[in-house]
């Protein structure tokens, strides 16, 4: 029963994550078969322990409801599962084997601090006597506000000192914004070594699939885990979701759950822009965009849409596009 507990934990955090989800049937195959002969071999005898302390059933239905939740559009109802996911935070940085898991994790719990925020927001205020009732905000503007709060005190990441001077004129090569460099802050936090249980690796969190259209080897070695061929892997791939979707908001939501899902959304819709099809979308990528204007914002001072693309440089595309 224990190992069907973290087995399921597991998976959840994978189903969590719907990057490039147009690349994730062939990568999930098995994946709850590989996860279990992990566990078994892999998790020694004190996290074993520590794990044996949770009630397994109320585990298990925990587990299962935040699975479906993050495939919804309900972002306001991830706030409920943000006790849970920070529990687990550090008992992943315990062991060097599951280190890279807790990283992306702990990068994404302040999606949870934005669902809680913005349900406190949204909460109807007592009606108050001869007062006109408030006009509500739009929830995309509530989104940018509350990221923009967030990210007003949030110290630089430790290693982005290092890293965004070598890796912005990368971006400049090929020919998309080099701001761009900052959403190595918000996929990883500026740690190469981060991994999604879903296969997603990087700076960069790129799946195998796309990383491979993209030139990049991924099996001895993994060059994901280089940090200039994964910044430059990303840049060629943001360029490629700009030129499809001609905005920079649709391809960053094409970037995170799939440039097929966004088409598909936009052509149902019979419109052109993120905002037609926001509510739509998986509930990390409704709060993944608007954190990315955030963190451009708090980091360079620019708008998304005051993005320019370079007109310099020299780039080969995207293979096999």
């Amino acid at each position: 029963m224990l190992v069907r507990v973290i087995v399921v934990l597991v998976a959840l955090l994978a189903r969590g994550e719907p990057l490039f989800a147009q690349a994730q049937s062939a990568e999930n195959s098995g994946l709850l078969e590989s996860i279990e002969d992990w566990v078994r071999e892999g998790f020694d005898e004190t996290l074993r322990s520590a794990l044996e302390e949770i009630d397994e059933k109320q585990g298990i239905s925990l587990l299962d409801s935040l699975l479906q939740q993050m495939q919804s559009s309900e972002v306001l109802d991830l706030a409920r599962f943000k006790t849970g996911a920070s529990t687990l935070v550090p008992l992943l940085e315990q062991y060097e084997e599951t280190l890279p898991y807790a990283v992306w994790l702990k990068t994404r719990l302040d999606y949870l601090d934005t669902a809680e925020e913005l349900r406190r927001a949204l909460r109807p205020a007592p009606p108050r006597r001869g007062m006109p009732e408030p006009v509500p905000v739009p929830m995309i503007q509530l989104q940018r506000r509350v990221w923009v709060r967030q990210m007003d005190q949030r110290p630089l990441p430790p290693r982005a000192q290092g890293l965004v001077p070598v890796l912005k004129p990368i971006f400049m090569a090929e020919k998309v914004p080099p701001q761009f460099v900052w959403l190595a802050e918000v996929e990883s936090s500026f740690d190469p070594g981060a991994k999604s249980p879903s296969g997603a690796a990087g700076l960069f969190q790129l799946m195998k699939p796309t990383a491979r259209s993209l030139g990049l080897s991924t099996w001895l070695p993994d060059e994901r885990l280089n940090s200039e061929k994964s910044a430059r892997a990303a840049a060629r791939y943001l360029r490629y979701l700009h030129g499809r979707f001609g905005d920079w908001r649709l391809a960053l939501a094409a970037y995170n759950a799939g440039e097929a899902r966004v088409g598909d959304l936009l052509k149902k819709s019979r419109s052109r822009t993120y905002e037609a099809i926001a509510h739509r979308l998986p509930s990390e990528t409704q709060l993944y965009v608007p954190k990315v204007e955030a963190v451009l914002r708090k980091r360079e001072g620019v708008a998304l849409s005051d993005l320019k693309v370079p007109v310099t440089g020299k780039s080969d595309g995207r293979t096999g596009l």
